[in-house]
């Protein structure tokens, strides 16, 4: 019997799939077994209602899709009293993801997520398309370190950040997140893309730019992770272009602690369910005991001279 189980800081998830915030709803209980996942991610939510972005706001391309919500939501009173409810009826950890553009009101809503009811607080700060000091935090170091202190400062919950891949050093961000107190990072958020339309000459989507979410991102992410494992000492969570079992096999090799699915979600419920029984399997078949052996596990032990490793051969 492997022992799929992973913790995350004090917290221990049953298994390492979640789903990734934006990607999931409580309402996938008509589906698939919710019980069964590794922790619930809630969409991301702010302190006051927001209306989201003008439409459209997705596009489809050869290669995934380019999304521009706007993070609409009702607001936190709609959310404490209502959403919250609903996930509680199920048994994983609930991760509750949220954002603000301004950090002192940022962590006013942290403080108020800091229920019994809510086991860990996801801060997005690497909401794709705003900027640096409006919510995408994540593309400064020092941005992140401010903001992650304050709402460190705001909660006892375990807090993840959730950063972008749209920085320039994202490791300089990792370690910033760590050192103003993170529990965890979450690497990473979407892509900024931009897609324009050939019959009108116009963006494809209302508000220009939109986050790629594609299963080609996944070696970028991957490498991200790796790089990030390399510095950092608390745990990662991975994100980004994961379809199968072997997928989270990867990120964890490479050195996250368990992985936010999100685009195989979208195409099918199921397979977030499907995913657990195969990763299951694959350790099963392989002699694998624990699954959190697989974490860092990669070997890399290789010649890194270009030259060298050239006139080795094969």
């Amino acid at each position: 019997m492997v022992d799929l189980s992973v913790k995350i800081g004090d917290l221990t998830l049953q298994n390492p799939v979640t789903p990734a915030s934006g990607a999931f709803s409580w309402e996938y209980a008509d589906i698939i077994d919710l019980n069964r996942l590794g922790g619930l991610v809630a969409k991301t939510i702010c302190r006051e209602p927001r209306f989201g972005n003008p439409t459209p706001r997705m596009a489809e391309t050869e290669a995934g899709i380019i999304q521009s919500i706007g993070l609409p939501g009702k607001g936190i009173n709609y959310f404490l009293e209502n959403i919250v409810p609903e996930y509680k009826k199920f048994t994983p950890p609930l991760i509750v993801s949220c954002s603000s553009e301004d950090p002192e009101e940022f962590a006013v809503l942290t403080k108020e997520l800091s229920i019994p009811e809510v086991d860990v607080v996801e801060c997005n700060i690497s909401c794709p398309t705003r900027n640096t000091t409006g919510g995408n935090f994540s593309l400064n170091s020092e941005h992140t370190k401010s903001v992650v202190g304050k709402l460190r400062e705001a909660t006892d919950k375990p807090l993840w950040a959730k950063l972008s891949p749209n920085a320039g050093d994202l490791v300089s961000i990792a370690l910033a997140a760590e050192e103003a107190g993170a529990d965890a990072v979450c690497i990473a958020n979407t892509f900024l893309s931009l897609k324009i339309r050939t019959d009108n000459f116009k963006p494809a989507l209302g508000n220009k730019y939109g986050g790629m979410v594609s299963p080609a991102l996944k070696p970028i992410v991957v490498r991200m992770v790796y790089q990030c494992a390399k510095e950092v000492k608390i745990p990662i969570i991975g994100i980004g272009g994961i379809t199968k079992a072997e997928d989270v096999v990867e990120y964890m090799l490479a050195g996250a602690s368990a992985v936010g699915i999100g685009y195989a979600g979208f195409r099918n419920p199921s397979a977030l369910t499907s995913i657990i029984d195969d990763l299951e399997a694959w350790c099963d078949s392989r002699g694998i005991e624990r699954v959190s052996d697989l974490i860092g596990a990669v070997d890399d032990d290789m010649e890194m001279d270009t030259l060298n490793a050239a006139s080795a051969g094969v």
